[in-house]
This record gives structure tokens, sequence and C-alpha cells, in this order.
């Protein structure tokens, strides 16, 4: 892992973000940041937002965005806002605003190669 960024507290349910999630999953990040920008699905704003944070880690610490490639991402469910709606014979129905918190790693080529020579 050379960079990782977290976006806590998103107010998208974490299912709505895995199908987003299973497009740049091991992808370079110039790949991923394009597949982004294409994707019309709210998901991809977050990832995209969580991504170039990452991406702005790794320049701090001097790696080339050319180099890079995503190893993690994950969706994981945050805390859940409840709230409550008028029903039918005066009664109140739930409603659940689920909220996400979202991961991403970044690695490089070398050490993916690395790892795979040790095992």
């Amino acid at each position: 892992m050379i960079a990782k960024a977290h976006a806590k507290y998103i107010r998208i349910s974490p299912t709505k973000v895995r199908p987003v999630i299973s497009l740049i999953k091991g992808n370079p990040v110039g790949v991923a940041m394009s597949k982004l920008t294409l994707t019309s699905k709210r998901g991809a704003y977050y990832l995209q937002k969580v991504l170039k944070s990452a991406l702005a880690n790794a320049k701090n610490k001097g790696h080339e965005e050319k180099s890079l490639f995503i190893s993690k991402v994950i969706a994981n469910p945050g805390p859940t806002l409840k709230r409550y709606r008028a029903a039918s014979f005066g009664r109140a129905s739930l409603i659940r605003k689920r909220t996400s918190h979202i991961l991403i790693e970044l690695d490089t080529k070398e050490k993916l190669i690395e790892r795979v020579k040790i095992r």
C-alpha cells in the first residue's frame, strides 16, 4: 500500500456504490478516473473524489501517477439515519437513510510483483 484515502458518512447506500467499485478495482489510476467520469451512477462521483484524494496523497509521498493502480476498494456501511413517515390507520413506518464509509488504497506495480514472488 502506497497511499490510501477514506470518505466517511457519505449519504449513499453501500449497495449502490459496490457495482461501481467492480468497474475500477485493479485498474491503473488513469483508466479508473476515466471510467468514473463516464459512469452515470451517483456512486461514481463519490468514488472519484476519494480516488483524487488518494492520488494526491501518493503524489505527496513522491510517486508518479503512471505507476499506480488501485489495489483495494471497499464500501462499508456506516450509521443509518432513522426517520418516520405517516402510514395508514395512524401508524408510522420507518425510513432508513443509509450511509457509507469508502476506502481506496493505491499500490505500485513493482510491489505487486514482489508480493507474487514471495508467495
